[in-house]
This record gives C-alpha cells, structure tokens and sequence, in this order.
C-alpha cells in the first residue's frame, strides 16, 4: 500500500494481522522503539514510506519500550514511549523511528525532519500505532 505520508504500519505487520484475525496465528506484543538517521533524502526532505519497509535505513539504537497509552475512547490508537537519554546518540540527527515487535520484525516506521540531539538533554519519542 502506497503511502504519501511519512508514517505507515508495515506490509509484515498487516500479514501478522490477518493471520491473527483468522487464527492461524498469535499476534506479537510490540516491545522496542529503534532510531535512526536514514529518514531523510540528501535534501533532508523525511523519505516517503511504503509499508515495504523491514529496517530502518540507518538505525543508531534500539530500546524498550517504556509505556503506552490508549489514545481514544475507541480503543483504536495506541501510543508507545522510550527515551533517548542524555548522552545517548549525542550528536546525531535523528530522522526514522520504528517499533519492532518480540519477533523482532518492524511493525510500523515513521520518518521525518531531523532532530538533533544534545549531550545533555533527554528525548521523549511517542509514536502511535493507528487502527
């Protein structure tokens, strides 16, 4: 599924999906949040997603999640939270994010502009799994 967004849940994950709905299979608890460097063009315009994606194109870290949260009265968004910790990938640009599932399989990737990351300052990463 084309996407003109800069964020999408991936082709593995809807496969994961439907095998669950069927119930050929069960489905995978989302665990970590990787960032990396890889989401920009060489114009840093964040780089268009496609579902396709297995990796990130340039991962710098990966870590547990630390919480999530429901999102709507529905039930239908959750939010996951980790943190890039001072001294964390200090110096870097960070431009992709992605959660990965216990299996270890990218189940939704996010690109956008770059933040840059200080020596001294945390940063707190949401990204919201949409249904």
């Amino acid at each position: 599924m084309a996407d003109n967004s800069s964020s999408v849940m991936t082709v593995i994950a809807r496969k994961k999906l439907c095998k669950a709905h069927a119930g050929d299979q069960q489905l995978s608890k989302i665990t970590h949040i990787a960032w990396g460097n890889g989401g920009v063009d060489e114009t840093g315009t964040p780089k268009k997603t496609t579902g396709n994606e297995i990796a990130l194109y340039n991962e710098l870290l990966k870590k547990e999640i630390e919480t999530h949260v429901y999102v709507n009265t529905e039930n239908t968004s959750c939010r996951y939270t980790a943190t890039l910790e001072a001294g964390e990938l200090t110096g870097e640009e960070i431009s992709e994010m992605g959660l990965f599932d216990e299996d270890g399989d990218l189940v939704a990737y996010r690109t956008f502009l770059r933040k840059g990351k200080d020596a001294d300052i945390p940063q707190i990463y949401d990204m919201d799994e949409i249904f």
